[in-house]
């Protein structure tokens, strides 16, 4: 008995010995084949830039034995063309749990799960319909590229996410969903084809917004989901599910097919699991707080919906929701009066699935807020037209509402009163016939952020439509004021015809931003300051549309101080220290504007016009004349990305970017003249200083004029263009006159010369240059070299080459040690830039009684091709050269000749060139010689950029023609869409028709007459 216990215990301890062995070793073992696969893999079949180190990917056993874990961190996945700005997934930690007997066995590797840890996942929908996520490589496409497709295969048996955030935008519809804190795990076979797949889902934070329209902000999520799984037929049904949102819990039956490549199919229907009013109270915005659960209520809810119908490119499922709340209340415990009475019906219907033939109906709305009733009903049919037919009534006490519904940090006082009917049609050439008056009176408001309050608020207006026509339409605003610490605010408007409005209004007294804001804050932004002034313009937008401003009336004068404004878009911030201006009807004069923006400062003064045709019709320019002094401003601030026209990371706010990163945008709609002169400007390293001259900007395009300024120890002026139509690949054309500019300033400072003018490197000295040069900038807002092309001159005041490898080599080969270090002085070079290469026009030196003709050119990549010819006397040649000159020039007595011509050929780059002797001639030709070979470079670099220039436009054309034809299909599927929406429409329709024909019920006995009940929204009326 002894012997078997002692043999099993040593058998049990030679299997957890293998076991840790086998834990230790097989990382180690399969760590490089791992590493090495996924490295192929990401390569292979991702359709995008996948950014990782190699040292972040690691192997271990431990964590999901019997199961292998590669594990990969700081994992990012970046777009490609449309989407290469955009970061689609950023993945802290990823572990892929792999099947360890697939991986010994060394044939096809089975992922049994995925987790991940704090992903931040971005996932849009371009208005063209392509989305970011489309970045695999499918099974077909890689093998038709000769990929071994059957390396990896998805056994998947379970995932999961910890502490997720997911943001996903539509712009097609558009819809825009963020869901942070967000938890998901989910299990299922899919090594099987039908099996069931659970999942559970928490988030901490969802938002949705459709249209603009925020439809759910900061709601908590709980969702426990069971699927019907059959791969075979790609059809997938709900089973036990429930889906809590903050505390109203619902869940869906039926089934999501997809019975092709394209198509989508669903057969859902969705109900309200509990009937308790509490529970759809909790998603009212401001209620589902830690007080939610002290909320005392009662009243019944009903609410119930499907989703069914095919989504395609013409086509999206029918929808429809019915939503019923009877005899609803709440009260908070420590609030004195409760929200009662709360009914409310509402149906939404739309069976074809087309946006346009949607119809709300909610028959009944009515609440009371302590004593003040809240009545209402609307019923819209279509949108586009939209028939609409509607009331909404109320008398509301402010004071006696924050009774019953707590808003934090906020007091108010005040009548408000509003009644408004709307009957008939909308759309944009009718209105419906509307009447609608809404009161304030005695208004009061304030906050627990500022200790002074809005008081005396008093408003007064209504809007008028008695016929239905757009142009009957008037709004009258007889009376607006209030008061802020004993500072008025007050005005009026009187309009008539929404197409062409007649106006008549003003408005005159102090607005203190600071205060306001305090009072009111802003979502993104921070603006401060006051603003005083006293406005009146009286007249007709189509005189504004047509320009003819002598028929419109305006007056009157605006002071600002210390105003600061600050937002994404602009991160750097503005503030306004001063500024004084006055109008009339046809231009602002700004006498003072005074301010920082950033690290940047500015005065100005001028005059602006059109500034009601920029302000009121669309596509109009404002137009300007102003002048404008900085004592420094950094362009770098203004940089923006060229794919999303968004700030970059350089313009933050704090310490100013020292470096551009972005491009320069030029707004649309300005037409400007701008005299300008700055004392220091910085742009990306440069430090400019002393610049003055006139930039006018129209149509995206920035056009400089004479403009002058110092750098680098140079005197620099330019003339000419910097446009941003096409942001991504802004256009530039220059002509660049410099002076007095060090070799070596240049070329530290400039990539350009770096590229182009390697040499300059070797050479110490003073130069000028009067050169014109166009092409493209690249995202830093420096040119792209390819796309450059130019000519000028080069004014070498003074330039000694010194340790040269170029001369170093001529020298040694020629046995002319003279030319190691060569002096030129008050020497004029010709050259151009076609298609990014330097072509140098041929130049004469003299060194001694060494007379050099130089040329040729170089390329992006450094690689020289220069010609020079060296008339040397013959007597300064040695033996070895001068044998291998006879043999090139057949005369065998060259002491009978007093001067040769040496053919040289300068190839290699400037740190490693080679010198070959290629001619030899006892007549002085070097001229002839080096232009020969420069007239082939230059041919060649003419016919290189025809060939670019003829595939850009090939491509262009390839790229417009796919455009063509993707806006004809998009047509095609619009016209087909609207016919399907127009059948759908008719369809329904006769229906109704039919409906009202055969189904009307018999009439039934009069009622006896009853008194009609009391308006009780009249109190205070």
């Amino acid at each position: 008995m002894l012997t078997a216990m002692r043999k099993i215990l040593i058998g049990v301890l030679l299997f957890l010995v293998v076991l840790v062995a086998a834990a230790a070793l097989v990382p180690l073992l399969f760590k490089d084949k791992l590493r090495a696969l996924a490295d192929k893999q990401l390569a292979e079949r991702v359709r995008a830039r996948v950014l990782y180190d190699p040292a972040n990917i690691d192997v271990s056993l431990l964590r999901t034995f019997p199961d292998l874990t590669l594990n990969l961190k700081e994992l990012r996945v970046i777009g490609l063309d449309s989407f290469r700005r955009d970061t689609l997934a950023y993945l802290p930690a990823l572990r892929v749990g792999l099947d360890v007997m697939s991986v010994v066995r060394g044939g096809q590797i089975k992922v049994k799960t995925v987790e991940l840890d704090r992903p931040d996942l971005s996932l849009r929908v371009l208005k063209s319909g392509r989305a970011n996520w489309d970045i695999m490589i499918s099974d077909s496409a890689a093998a038709a590229q000769g990929q071994d497709t059957t390396q990896v295969s998805l056994a998947i048996q379970g995932w999961k996410l910890n502490d997720a955030r997911l943001r996903y935008e539509d712009l097609t519809l558009p819809f825009r969903m963020e869901a942070r804190g967000m938890n998901h795990s989910g299990a299922g076979d899919f090594e099987r084809n039908v099996f069931d797949m659970t999942s559970q889902t928490t988030v901490t934070d969802l938002d949705m917004a459709y249209g603009g329209v925020n439809y759910l902000t900061d709601k908590q999520v709980n969702a426990d989901v069971t699927m019907a799984m059959d791969l075979d037929k790609m059809l997938f049904t709900f089973k036990d599910n429930k889906v809590k949102l903050n505390d109203f819990p619902f869940s869906f039956a039926g089934a999501i097919g997809l019975p092709n490549a394209t198509d989508i199919t669903y057969d859902l229907t969705f109900k309200a699991l509990e009937t308790d009013f509490k529970n759809i109270l909790s998603l009212v915005p401001g209620v589902y707080t830690d007080k939610f659960k002290n909320i005392e209520t009662s009243g019944k809810v009903a609410f119930d919906g499907y989703y069914k119908g095919t989504q395609s490119a013409v086509r999206m499922p029918g929808y429809g929701l019915n939503l019923q709340v009877s005899n609803g209340q709440f009260h908070y415990p420590d609030l004195p009066q409760a929200a009662r009475n709360i009914n409310l019906k509402m149906n939404v219907d739309n069976p074809s699935g087309f946006t346009n033939n949607v119809k709300v109906n909610i028959p009944q709305f009515h609440l009371d807020l302590g004593k003040n009733p809240i009545d209402g009903n609307v019923l819209i049919d279509g949108l586009e037209p939209m028939k609409l037919d509607g009331r909404v009534k109320a008398n509301v006490d402010l004071a006696e509402m924050l009774k019953v519904y707590p808003v934090k940090d906020l007091a108010m006082r005040g009548q408000f009163f509003v009644d408004a009917t709307g009957k008939g049609i909308y759309s944009k050439t009718q209105m419906p016939v509307v009447n609608a008056a809404i009161r304030l009176t005695n208004g009061y408001v304030k906050s627990a952020q500022f200790p002074a309050p809005i008081e005396q608020i008093n408003l007064n207006g209504t809007v008028v439509n008695t016929t239905g026509q757009v142009n009957d339409t008037q709004i009258n605003l007889p009376q607006f004021r209030m008061v802020l610490e004993g500072e008025p605010l007050e005005g009026r408007l009187a309009a008539q015809n929404i197409a062409k409005p007649v106006f008549d209004a003003d408005v005159r007294g102090t607005v203190d931003l600071t205060k306001i804001t305090k009072i009111f804050p802003l979502e993104g932004m921070t603006v401060t300051g006051r603003v005083k002034g006293n406005i009146a313009a009286k007249g007709n937008m189509a005189d504004v549309e047509a320009g003819r401003y002598q028929n419109v009336v305006a007056s009157g004068n605006v002071q600002a101080s210390n105003i600061t404004y600050q937002s994404k878009d602009l991160p750097q911030g503005v503030k306004i220290s001063s500024a004084n201006a006055t109008f009339n009807n046809n231009q602002i004069a700004v006498q003072s504007l005074a301010g920082t923006t950033g690290s940047s400062d500015f005065n100005a003064s001028g005059t602006v016009s059109n500034y009601m045709g920029y302000l009121f019709v669309p596509g109009q320019s404002l137009l300007a004349t102003m002048t404008v002094n900085s004592r420094n401003f950094n362009v770098n601030e203004w940089m923006v990305d060229e794919v999303t026209a968004k700030p970059t990371a350089a313009a933050k706010p704090g310490a100013a970017p020292a470096k551009a990163q972005g491009v320069v945008q030029i707004p649309k709609f300005f037409d400007l003249v701008l005299n300008s002169s700055v004392g220091n400007v910085t742009y990306d390293n440069l430090k400019l200083t002393n610049l003055k001259g006139t930039v006018l900007v129209k149509d995206q395009t920035a056009t400089l004029q004479n403009l002058t300024f110092n750098t680098l120890g140079g005197e620099f002026a330019t003339t000419g263009s910097y446009t941003s139509k096409d942001l991504a690949h802004p256009k530039f054309n220059f002509g660049l006159n410099i002076k007095n500019l060090s070799f070596q300033n240049a070329f530290s400072a400039f990539n350009t010369i770096k590229t182009l003018v390697p040499l300059a490197s070797q050479v110490e000295g003073i130069f000028g240059t009067n050169f014109n040069v166009s092409g493209e900038m690249g995202p830093d807002m420096m040119p792209n070299l390819a796309s450059l092309s130019g000519k000028g001159l080069f004014d070498v005041v003074r330039a000694a080459v010194n340790r040269s490898e170029v001369m170093t080599k001529i020298a040694s080969l020629t046995t002319l040690p003279e030319l190691k270090e060569i002096l030129v002085v008050n020497k004029r070079i010709d050259a151009q830039i076609v298609n990014g290469n330097l072509i140098v026009q041929p130049f004469d030196l003299t060194v001694g009684d060494v007379k050099m003709t130089l040329g040729g050119s170089n390329s992006l990549a450094g690689i020289l091709e220069y010609a020079a010819a060296l008339n040397v006397p013959t007597g300064k040649l040695g033996s070895a050269l001068s044998s291998k000159v006879t043999q090139l020039t057949g005369v065998k007595d060259l002491q009978g000749t007093d001067r040769v011509t040496l053919g040289l050929n300068i190839g290699g780059t400037v740190t490693n060139p080679s010198v070959k002797l290629t001619s030899g001639s006892v007549k002085d030709q070097a001229k002839t010689m080096v232009t020969s070979v420069v007239k082939t470079k230059a041919a060649d670099a003419l016919n290189n950029l025809a060939a670019k220039n003829k595939f850009l436009k090939d491509s262009t054309l390839r790229v417009e023609e796919l455009n063509r034809q993707a806006l004809e299909a998009r047509a095609k599927q619009e016209v087909e869409k609207r016919k399907l929406e127009a059948e759908a429409k008719a369809k329904n329709e006769v229906g109704r028709q039919l409906n009202n024909l055969f189904g009307k019920p018999k009439p039934k006995p009069a009622p006896t007459p009853t008194p009609e009940p009391a308006d009780t929204t009249k109190k205070g009326g």
